[in-house]
C-alpha cells in the first residue's frame, strides 16, 4: 500500500471515530432520561438541558471552532477537542448530580465544536480528488449512522449496563485515537495568520442568542419577554458579525462563499433536513416507548429498519456519487426522507401495527443515506482549498441549528394539537408534526434543486486536484 493510500485510511480512521463520537451524543441522552432522572433526580427542564447544554455550545461554538483551526493549526485543534470532549464524557460519567452532568454536557459540546468541523478539512485535504465523493461520502453515512444509531445504543445501555455507560463508551475510544491523531494527521492552516477577534465573538454571540431561543420556546412560551430577547438580540447581533465580516479586511467567515448557489443551497438543504429529521426522531423515539409501551432497548430496535440502511448502501451511493454528480442523488434522498415521513404519518395510530410502518422507516432511511453521502463532496468541491476549513464549520453549524430548530419547532405542534396523556392524545399531536418534518425536508430537495449542475467528480478530478495544490498551508506531520 503506498503512502498516500496510508495516510487516506489512518485519517478517515481518526476522523471516523471522532464524528461517531460526536454525532452520536446528540440522540443518545433522550433514552436514558428516565434513568438519569431516577438516579440524580431534577425536574422536567432540568433533564432537558442535558440535552440542550451540549446542543447549544455545540452549535454556537462551531464557527470559531473552525477559525481556531485556521488559525493555530486543524490537527492541533482536532486533538484539543478531542480531548476536551473525552474529559468531559469522563466527567459526565461520574456527575454527583444533575447540575454536574449539566456542566460537563455543555463542555462536551464545547469540545465537539472544536473537533468537528475539522474533520472534512483534515480529509479533504489527502483524499485524491477522483475518490473524494467516495471517501466524503463515507464518513458523512458514517455521521448519519452515529446519529440515527444514538436511540438504539443509548437504550441497550441503559437497559444492560447503567445510565453512565453512554458516556464512559467515549473515554476509551478518545484515548486510542488522540496518539493516532497526533501522530498520523497532516497539518494545515488557514490562509489568514490573524484571528478575528471581533467576529468571532460577534458569531458566538448571535448564534447563543439564536438557539437559546429556540431551546426555551416549547418551554417558556414562544411569546415570552425570554425567547423573544433571545430570538432578536441573537438576530440583531448575527446582522453585525456579518456587516463585520463584509468590511473587514481578514474576516474569520468569507461571506463571499454565499455567492455560490451550490455553497448556499446546500446549506439551507442540511438545516431543513436536520430540523425535519431530529424533531421525527425525537417524537418516534416517545411513541414507541409511550403509546407503544416499549422499552428503551425495544424502542431503538424498532428504529433499526432506518438505522441500519446505510451500512449497506452507503459505499454504493458514494460511488454513484463520483460518477454521476452529487446534486440529483441529494435531491433524492431528501425526497425519500420526506415521503417516508409521510408514510408513517398517514399510517399511525396508538394501536398501528409495526409491520406496516416498516417500509416507511426503510425509506426514511434510504433517504438519509442518499442525502449524507454525497453531501460532503459537494460542499467541499464548491469552495476553494483555503476555504474549507470555514466551509465545514458552516455546514456543520447550521445543521446543529436545523437539529435545535426542528426539536423546537416539531414540539411546538405536538403540544398544540395533542399531549402525552394518552395514546390518542400522543398520535393526535404526533400526525402534524410529521407533516412538519416531511415539508421541512422536501423544502430542503427544492433548494438543492434549485443549485447549478455540476459535471461529475471523474471529469473534474483534474480541475480538483490542481486546486488541491493550492492549498500552501497543507504540510506533513
Amino acid at each position: 500500500m503506498n503512502v498516500s493510500k496510508r495516510n487516506v485510511l489512518w485519517t478517515f480512521l481518526c476522523c471516523g471515530l471522532g464524528v461517531a463520537m460526536v454525532s452520536l451524543d446528540n440522540l443518545v441522552v433522550i433514552t436514558a432520561l428516565p434513568a438519569i432522572s431516577e438516579s440524580l433526580g431534577g425536574d422536567i427542564q432540568q433533564l432537558e438541558w442535558t440535552v440542550n447544554a451540549y446542543t447549544l455550545t455545540y452549535a454556537v461554538l462551531m464557527l470559531p471552532g473552525a477559525a481556531l483551526g485556521d488559525r493555530f493549526g486543524r490537527r492541533r485543534m482536532f486533538v484539543v477537542g478531542l480531548s476536551v470532549f473525552t474529559a468531559a464524557s469522563a466527567a459526565a460519567a461520574l456527575a454527583p448530580g444533575i447540575g454536574a452532568l449539566i456542566a460537563a454536557r455543555a463542555v462536551q459540546g464545547l469540545g465537539a465544536a472544536a473537533l468537528m468541523p475539522l474533520n472534512l478539512t483534515l480529509l479533504t485535504a489527502v483524499a485524491p480528488a477522483a475518490r473524494r465523493g467516495a471517501v466524503l461520502g463515507a464518513l458523512s453515512a458514517v455521521e448519519g449512522l452515529a446519529i440515527a444509531m444514538g436511540p438504539l445504543i443509548g437504550g441497550v445501555t441503559v437497559e444492560h449496563l447503567t445510565w453512565q455507560w453512554i458516556f464512559w463508551i467515549n473515554v476509551p475510544i478518545g484515548l486510542a485515537v488522540l496518539p493516532l491523531a497526533r501522530w498520523k494527521l497532516a497539518e494545515s492552516r488557514g490562509p489568514n495568520a490573524r484571528l478575528d477577534l471581533v467576529g468571532t465573538v460577534l458569531a458566538g454571540a448571535g448564534l447563543f442568542g439564536i438557539v437559546f431561543g429556540l431551546i426555551q420556546g416549547p418551554a417558556d412560551d414562544w411569546t415570552s419577554t425570554r425567547v423573544l430577547a433571545a430570538l432578536t438580540g441573537g438576530a440583531l447581533v448575527l446582522g453585525a458579525f456579518v456587516a463585520w465580516e463584509l468590511r473587514t479586511d481578514l474576516p474569520m467567515f468569507p461571506m463571499r462563499l454565499f455567492r455560490h448557489r451550490t455553497f448556499s443551497g446546500m446549506n439551507a438543504a442540511g438545516l431543513l433536513m436536520f430540523a425535519g429529521m431530529f424533531g421525527s426522531v425525537f417524537l418516534l423515539t416517545q411513541f414507541f416507548q409511550g403509546p407503544r409501551g416499549y422499552s428503551p432497548m425495544e424502542a431503538g430496535l424498532r428504529i433499526l429498519p432506518w438505522t441500519a440502511v446505510p451500512i449497506f448502501v452507503a459505499p454504493v451511493v458514494g460511488f454513484l456519487s463520483d460518477r454521476i454528480g452529487s446534486r440529483s442523488i441529494v435531491a433524492l434522498g431528501l425526497t425519500f426522507q420526506a415521503c417516508g415521513l409521510s408514510w408513517i404519518a398517514i399510517r399511525v395510530s396508538p394501536d398501528v401495527g409495526y409491520s406496516t410502518l416498516i417500509p416507511a422507516l426503510v425509506l426514511c432511511g434510504l433517504g438519509m443515506t442518499f442525502y449524507f453521502s454525497p453531501t460532503a463532496n459537494l460542499v467541499m468541491s464548491s469552495v476553494a482549498a483555503e476555504d474549507r476549513g470555514m466551509a465545514s464549520g458552516s455546514v456543520n453549524a447550521l445543521r446543529e441549528l436545523g437539529g435545535v430548530l426542528g426539536v423546537a419547532v416539531l414540539a411546538s405542534v405536538f403540544t398544540a394539537h395533542g399531549d402525552l396523556t394518552t395514546p390518542g392524545g400522543f398520535t393526535d399531536g404526533m400526525i402534524p408534526a410529521l407533516w412538519t418534518g416531511a415539508c421541512l425536508i422536501a423544502a430542503g430537495a427544492l433548494a438543492v434543486l434549485a443549485t447549478p449542475r455540476h459535471r461529475h467528480a471523474g471529469r473534474a478530478a483534474g480541475r480538483d486536484g490542481k486546486a488541491a495544490l493550492q492549498d500552501t498551508g497543507t504540510a506533513p506531520a
